[in-house]
């Protein structure tokens, strides 16, 4: 029993991280569908409202069905199901990518936040991209342990709203919410998750494993 409920840890962690944001995008959603106002008005998202809900609709598959992908038993004992989900998590980790460097070219902020934040979400958006296509090549490669590496660092950049959550709350609580600090605490969440994310990497060697080489994507 102890083994059973200690593989679901990490994924239980990682839907309870990401269940605010999917809450808010959610009520965004309903929102942009009829009308009300359950969330701040934001005329940019009511004017051109197509990629602010691709982006909530793949930010919110990316992070709910990629959490279970980090349970070891569970891959094990539902291969085919690894494969299937993990070609849906890295669809939906591209829409989440490309409609959030969309976003960030045509909705610009303030500023102040936008010369700090418009170059770090480009940087992240482009390595968005980049981590979920090396870790797709390292499945097709049968470079088990490189696609873990990859798709672990893809989905600590892809629910970094998750993270911004404490960082703003935790980080405006103390230094304030001015709007520096802001852009700063928000920018300060990528660096935890990925520092989070290679410490998860290196933490415990990966070995390649008969058993392993069944999970590769054909």
């Amino acid at each position: 029993m102890t083994n059973r409920t200690s593989t679901w840890r990490v994924p239980i962690a990682l839907v309870a991280l990401g269940t605010v944001p999917v809450i808010a995008g959610s009520l965004r959603l309903v929102d942009l569908s009829t009308g009300s106002a359950v969330m701040p008005p934001n005329p940019r998202f009511s004017a051109s409202p197509l990629p602010v809900v691709i982006h909530i609709v793949c930010a919110t598959v990316f992070v709910m069905l990629g959490a279970f992908q980090f349970s070891a038993r569970f891959r094990r004992g539902h291969r085919a199901w690894h494969r299937r989900a993990g070609r849906i998590v890295m669809v939906a980790g591209l829409g989440v990518a490309l409609s959030a460097l969309w976003l960030n070219q045509f909705f610009p902020r303030a500023a102040t936040s936008r010369e700090l934040l418009y170059p770090l979400r480009v940087v992240f958006g482009v390595a968005l991209v980049v981590t979920i296509a090396l870790g797709f090549l390292a499945a097709r490669r049968r470079n088990f342990a490189d696609h873990r590496a990859w798709m672990i660092r893809s989905y600590a950049i892809g629910i970094v709203a998750g993270t911004q959550v404490f960082t703003l709350g935790v980080g405006g609580a103390i230094f304030g919410h001015r709007e520096v600090t802001t852009a700063l605490l928000l920018a300060a969440a990528w660096a935890i998750n990925l520092t989070v994310a290679e410490w998860a990497i290196r933490k415990r060697p990966w070995r390649r494993t008969p058993a392993s080489v069944q999970m590769a994507m054909p």
